[in-house]
């Protein structure tokens, strides 16, 4: 495995800072970074997404920019709709790039008190106009309501079906969990949809996983490899892995290093990739000089996976994005081929408590809010 890390500034000077950079690329080479502001004196709250653009497969990219059609949304009230948590996705069937995301909701540039129900939210990128199209909401049916008040992606990696249908990876809870979060155990589970191209179109929904660990299992990521479909998994706790067959999974095994020990990732999630017909997961953990990261995120590795034990290959861990500071969590893992793959991240200009949203703590180790492209080649 050949490891490059690429570097790239941003304009950061303090009270906002850049998060959820993530990428798609398509096999001409042209590709989409997305990424959005947040405002670090508050905690997750977001702003309108921006975007890069490459066309040498994510070696280069131009400089930010804003997607028109997916600014904040006003509801009125001094309510507002933002989406967030956002994965483009390289759809082969269509040739379309879609962003999939969640909807959250502001009142007065904060978090809105009373629980409103979560919704996954999808743009399509344009390439006649070079953005990304109207924001959308993919449909449950209307006797799924109750029973997942919010059903969403957040932060989540799908996978494409040879048919051309989704399998979209999504967090749901039903209203009583929402009102009380951190002590409600949440539920991943796969939906399965098609897309036209223009609309995605919800087909069915796998059966819930959870733990007995508040708050239960969330920001699910699905792949395959030789078959069999793999989903990671955020607790409180730890992570979690499972297998399946993309909809249906078997119970979810805490991240282990092969040798038994916890591998140490927590509260933090994690995504994958494809290389070289093996299977490898990319996470943060505990021990590696890390104490001064919010919850150990950073550096990023990558390892392997045994498909068979669903345990990680210690000897295989690798460095993805090193750590200066500044928290790596919130990442997003794409495929280009069998042999090349990116791990894209910015660098989350909140730190530790207390004070956690002194930016200056993580620059004292060296981070600006950089965006890092890694290139993994197997």
């Amino acid at each position: 495995m050949k490891i490059t890390v690429n570097r790239h500034s941003t304009d950061f000077v303090g009270e906002y800072c850049y998060t959820h950079a993530r990428a798609a690329v398509t096999p001409s080479g042209f590709g989409v970074m997305t990424a959005q502001p947040l405002r670090l004196s508050g905690s997750d709250v977001f702003y309108g997404m921006k975007m890069k653009k490459s066309y040498d497969f994510g070696k280069s990219w131009t400089e930010l920019e804003p997607c028109e059609n997916l600014k904040r949304v006003s509801l009125g009230d001094g309510i507002e709709m933002a989406m967030a948590d956002a994965t483009p996705t390289y759809h082969r069937a269509t040739d379309k790039i879609i962003l999939i995301g969640v909807g959250t909701y502001y009142q007065n540039d904060n978090h809105l008190k009373k629980p409103r129900g979560y919704r996954t939210v999808y743009s399509v990128y344009n390439p006649e106009c070079g953005d990304f199209g109207p924001l959308r909401e993919l449909e449950l049916p209307p006797a799924l309501s109750e029973e997942y008040f919010s059903c969403y992606n957040g932060c989540g990696q799908s996978f494409e079906l040879e048919s051309g249908e989704l399998l979209i990876p999504v967090i749901h809870y039903s209203e009583a969990a929402a009102s009380s979060p951190w002590s409600s155990c949440f539920c991943s589970a796969v939906i399965r949809a098609s897309f036209d191209g223009e609309l995605l179109h919800f087909e069915e929904i796998g059966p819930p996983l959870t733990c007995d660990t508040p708050r239960g299992l969330y920001e699910p990521s699905v792949t395959e490899l030789s078959g069999e479909y793999y989903l990671c998994m955020r607790n409180d706790l730890t992570g979690y892995v499972a297998r399946g067959d993309g909809l249906r999974f078997s119970e979810p095994v805490p991240l282990l290093f092969d040798d038994g020990e916890s591998v140490g990732n927590y509260n933090t999630q994690q995504h994958w990739i494809r290389g070289g017909g093996k299977l490898y997961i990319v996470y943060t953990r505990r021990g590696a000089n890390n104490d001064h990261v919010f919850r150990h995120r950073a550096p990023l590795f990558i390892a392997e996976l045994d498909t068979d034990t669903l345990r990680v290959k210690r000897s295989t861990e690798r460095i993805a994005v090193p750590e200066r500071g500044a928290r790596l969590g919130n990442f997003g893992c794409t495929e280009l081929s069998e042999s090349l793959s990116l791990v894209v991240v910015s660098e989350w200009m909140q730190t530790t408590p207390p004070d956690e949203c002194n930016w200056r703590r993580c620059m004292e180790y060296g981070s600006d809010n950089s965006i890092f492209v890694t290139e993994i080649e197997f």
